[in-house]
């Protein structure tokens, strides 16, 4: 339409497609809340057209946009820590029973696989890369319901990093991004990490960004210090927004593109694959 610069998808994630590709073919820069789509054919079918029609097309996933990951992504790019080795996240939450009181939040699809972890798998993708292979476990033990209430998930990096992830919405626990962010004031903050990355020169804790480093050769024997770096601190949505703006005015290429959002939802897939199966998954054979 004459007159709009850009447009914001933030509808029920079935009708992402429909939304995304009317403006994309009217040649209107489009920013999609996550899921880029509902499914991996959308989210393809988006991506194409957005490439083919020289639209900018952004994925929603505002955790980027965060300073404190911002800064942690240049101190892992930077050197700080090394060569990256190993990732570990622990999304440890505890949703009241009022949340399930929805029926649909007990089925199929609903649980924090699909609902939560999008967002540190796109986190993992941003730190150390694509992933190569995905192994999986998920438990409704706690719950009894349909829907899966915990995962332990195992991942490859195509640099050869690996990566572990524990997720559950059952345990009363610090060790989320949700309570150790504080990026969200409707939730309580508390002062712990819930990502680390290791190097072979250091380790670093997020959100809290506490960095371990080796101050001579590298060495079990060896002490190790600590620094707190400093960053600046602002709302990731509205920088998100901020940037999308630049986008527009083609000052910027888009932090998460279109293909960020499909990656990072083909992982999300191929991790479901790999819980209910059992099996290795093998991202460059998976097709959703």
């Amino acid at each position: 339409e004459e007159g709009v610069d850009g447009a914001i998808v933030a509808t029920p994630n079935q009708f992402h497609v429909d939304h995304g590709l009317l403006l994309i073919e009217a040649g209107i820069p489009v920013l999609i809340e996550k899921p880029l789509a509902s499914d991996l054919t959308g989210a393809r079918q988006l991506v194409a057209a957005a490439e083919a029609a020289k639209v900018a097309l952004l994925t929603g996933h505002h955790r980027r946009h965060n300073p404190l990951i911002q800064k942690a992504k240049a101190m892992i790019d930077e050197g700080h820590i090394g060569r990256t080795v190993s990732l570990s996240m622990t999304c440890w939450l505890m949703k009241p029973e009022d949340y399930y009181q929805a029926d649909w939040r007990t089925k199929k699809g609903a649980g924090p696989i699909y609902i939560n972890l999008i967002h540190d798998l796109d986190l993992a993708r941003y730190f150390l890369g694509d992933v190569k292979k995905v192994m999986a476990m998920q438990s409704s033990a706690t719950r009894g319901f349909e829907v899966e209430d915990s995962a332990v998930i195992l991942l490859e990096f195509v640099n050869g990093a690996l990566g572990t992830i524990n997720l559950s919405d059952t345990i009363v626990s610090p060790w989320s991004w949700e309570l150790s962010s504080g990026e969200n004031a409707d939730y309580p903050t508390t002062t712990e990490h819930a990502y680390m990355i290791g190097g072979t020169a250091g380790a670093l804790a997020v959100p809290n960004l506490s960095l371990w480093a080796a101050e001579s050769k590298p060495s079990w024997w060896q002490p190790i210090k600590q620094v707190k770096p400093v960053y600046g601190s602002a709302d990731p949505l509205v920088r998100q927004i901020e940037q999308f703006v630049d986008v527009i005015a083609g000052n910027q290429a888009p932090l998460v593109n279109g293909a960020d959002g499909l990656a990072s939802l083909v992982l999300i897939e191929a991790v479901k694959q790999a819980a209910e199966t059992g099996q290795t998954v093998y991202l460059d054979e998976f097709s959703g």
